[in-house]
């Protein structure tokens, strides 16, 4: 038989013994039922394992002419575990990949969310609450929408254009972000903001960009522990 065929039979050996080891186990009620997680982790990463190298071993033998030396039986089985390795780490690599590609996107997985703080100016004349009450605010993405909170301490005039300040979290990774702006009485204001999907931390506010209506926003990433 060519030793790629015995080969092949030594990886389906492996797989058999694999499964057959994994069967067994249950069949015969092995390990702690109190502790079904290290009973796991013991059956697949230490028990199955040995059967699938015996089941390997197995298979090569049957397969090996049998006045073929042991050298070649050995030379067989370590290739065909060489493969059986390799396809492993495959396995592994393309499932911490489908894992990473799939997982929630959270921009700080390890902490609080940052902010985003802002702040918007109106043309003159444009009537403003002096508080909270009458405005919303909104952020909104291709992932999710987040309610804001206005500062009205954060409140000023800039000349004779009133400004309002607020903040909103920014949960999770993405650059399709935008803040809706909610003025009772008053069309809805959208404002697109262009900060790249992991949004890092800035000191000082941007630039002022204008809407088509005369009103500004300005804004800036605040991360947690930084000012």
């Amino acid at each position: 038989m060519k030793s790629s065929l015995r080969i092949a039979a030594g990886i389906a050996g492996a797989v058999a013994g694999f499964i057959g080891t994994i069967g067994l186990l249950e069949l015969t009620g092995f390990g702690n039922r109190a502790d079904p997680i290290t009973t796991g982790l013991l059956a697949v990463f230490v028990i199955a394992p040995c059967g699938a190298i015996a089941g390997l071993v197995l298979a090569t033998k049957l397969t090996t002419r049998k006045d073929a030396n042991a050298g070649s039986l050995t030379r067989n089985s370590l290739k065909s575990l060489g493969i059986v390795a390799l396809l492993c780490v495959a396995g592994a690599v393309t499932y911490l990949l489908y894992a990473y590609a799939t997982a929630t996107p959270w921009l700080n997985r390890n902490g609080s969310n940052p902010l985003l703080v802002f702040e918007v100016r109106f043309p003159a004349g444009v009537t403003v609450p002096t508080s909270a009450q009458g405005i919303t605010i909104e952020l909104q993405t291709d992932l999710n929408t987040m309610p804001g909170e206005v500062t009205p301490a954060g409140f000023y005039r800039d000349g004779d254009q009133p400004v309002i300040a607020g903040e909103v979290e920014l949960a999770f990774r993405t650059s399709h972000r935008q803040l809706a702006v909610n003025i009772q009485g008053q069309p809805s204001r959208i404002y697109p903001i262009d900060l790249t999907a992991w949004a890092p931390h800035t000191p000082e506010f941007g630039t002022w960009r204008r809407l088509a209506d005369g009103s500004e926003i300005r804004y800036r990433a605040k991360w947690p522990g930084k000012t």
